[in-house]
């Protein structure tokens, strides 16, 4: 069966869902695709989970608008992300307590709704990146008392410890940036949301030159579309766009701790470096970055030639099943990664997809993740400008990495590579991961440790512009996109490589 949709945007009210009672029969498959799809004349379709907005001007410039009981976390002006509105770092001689912070400083007091403000913690280890919301900011006796938002800050507390050559750390530390503030609303291109007026929120924006009131989008729907159970069910040519993840806004907080796991509570483990190097706190359990367009427990599903983006989590999650492939799409603008790979799915293949500017709120995440899988295999991508890993392979079976390229990945975390590997890969060479094929440009594979079992060959580290484009004929006949796509140079970079870069 085939249904084809024409070409539009489709705001939708509450996430499509498909099911098991709608999967093929007896052989046949059931395609939903844009209207020509594969063909010069193929139509965009976009199904959206975002709302326009009725704006108004406020002083200053300022646009406001009330969104009810929404909490977007990211705004987009004419398809163009905005971001939240930030400081560099909590004002004043700071120290962090066992309940939040103290400062000398007065301008915290200034703040229009401490409730709505948030703490960002990068770096509590290399590879991760926290957020913690405040409770409540007051003055006592000529300090400034910030109380930060519990459960987080108690959680952080346990789960951040570590110990490198004698010197000790506890807790988040002092932030890094702080978001979420009227006040910290200056420049153009950047919002915040004010939800002290319960079931009337308001988002601020600063508009940049230009833009326009009636082309103001925030995200409502936080899934787009979930796939239950379905056998033999297809997706062409779709867009898939504006969509949110509200869960770090609350009281829980976001925090990562490594990939696209963070931490809900629970058992946490002490990990050591090696004798008088030092340990680390690890949680024995994490949950993992939801997705926007889930697929859960199917078989035989493919997602062909569609587009993921301006998305508040991550792209496409697969948890689960067999037998499910995603080719030939694009990925982009995204808070967090591109695809995940999850739950003992076995035979997933993901192939000739371009992945770029994702791990955008949440740069730990890496542009694909797999975690307890079998059978799967990830070939001929590209993945560009990523804050973290490009790939990363936690524990399973079978893995095969072959030619693909990454580029622009680490460019705001440490301790990664252009592939990552992270955990048992099977247990020998038969059953073990196969890496082969590969060209990154600075960091090349990672591990923790060297999995046993692992086959690792025929890859290459471009380690400067000069060399990279001189390969460039060699790399894009073994490696990267097998179909060209629209903006994207026919050498393997997205844009050049920094000099020096190593």
């Amino acid at each position: 069966m085939l249904v084809q949709l024409r070409g539009g945007t489709y705001p939708l009210d509450e996430p499509l869902e498909l099911t098991a009672a709608d999967s093929g029969r007896d052989g046949h498959r059931v395609v939903y695709q844009a209207f020509g799809y594969g063909t010069p004349d193929q139509e965009e379709v976009v199904l959206s989970g975002g709302r326009r907005v009725t704006v108004r001007e406020e002083t200053g410039g300022v646009w406001a608008a009330v969104v009810g009981s929404l909490e977007p976390r990211q705004l987009y002006a004419a398809g163009r992300r905005a971001e939240r509105a930030s400081i560099d770092a909590l004002p004043g001689t700071a120290a962090m307590t066992e309940t939040g912070y103290t400062t000398d400083s007065a301008d915290p007091l200034s703040w229009r709704n401490p409730g709505d403000v948030e703490f960002v913690h990068r770096g509590v280890y290399p590879w991760t990146e926290a957020r913690c919301g405040v409770a409540a900011v007051t003055a006592e006796d000529g300090t400034t008392v910030i109380t930060m938002a519990q459960p987080a800050f108690g959680r952080a507390l346990d789960l951040y410890n570590s110990t490198w050559q004698g010197v000790t750390s506890r807790g988040l530390g002092l932030p890094t940036r702080i978001e979420n503030d009227a006040a910290f609303l200056t420049l153009p291109g950047t919002f915040v949301l004010d939800r002290s007026a319960p079931g009337a929120h308001v988002v601020r924006y600063l508009p940049r030159p230009g833009e326009r009131p009636e082309d103001v989008v925030v995200p409502a729907l936080e899934t787009l579309l979930r796939v239950t159970g379905a056998r033999d069910v297809s997706l062409r040519g779709l867009t898939f766009a504006d969509a949110t993840w509200t869960r770090p806004g609350g009281p829980e907080g976001f925090l990562h701790y490594h990939g696209s796991g963070f931490y809900e509570g629970g058992p946490i483990d002490t990990v050591s470096l090696g004798e008088g190097v030092g340990s680390v706190t690890v949680p024995r359990e994490s949950a993992t970055i939801p997705a926007c367009v889930v697929l859960d427990g199917v078989s035989g599903v493919t997602v062909d030639g569609c587009r993921f983006t301006r998305l508040g989590a991550t792209g496409v999650g697969v948890h689960g099943g067999a037998d499910v492939t995603v080719r030939g799409c694009d990925f982009d603008t995204l808070s967090a990664g591109a695809l995940t790979v999850t739950g003992s799915a076995r035979d997933v293949l993901a192939e000739d997809n371009w992945i770029h500017h994702v791990g955008l709120d949440h740069p730990g995440s890496p542009g694909v993740a797999l975690l307890g899988t079998t059978g799967c295999t990830l070939s001929r991508n590209h993945i560009a400008e990523t804050p973290h890993c490009g790939i990363v392979a936690g524990s399973g079976r079978g893995t095969r990495i072959l030619g693909n390229v990454t580029t622009g990945t680490m460019s705001v975390m440490a301790d990664g590579g252009g592939v990552y590997l992270a955990g048992p890969q099977g247990e020998s060479h038969e059953d073990g991961a196969v890496v082969r094929g590969n060209v990154w440009d600075a960091d090349p594979m990672g591990a923790d440790a060297p999995p046993q079992g692992v086959t690792y060959e025929g890859n290459s580290t471009l380690a400067d512009e000069a060399e990279l484009l001189a390969a460039t004929e060699a790399v894009r006949s073994r490696a990267g996109l097998l179909t060209p796509r629209p903006g994207l140079r026919p050498a393997p970079l997205t844009e050049p490589l920094p000099s020096g870069a190593s």
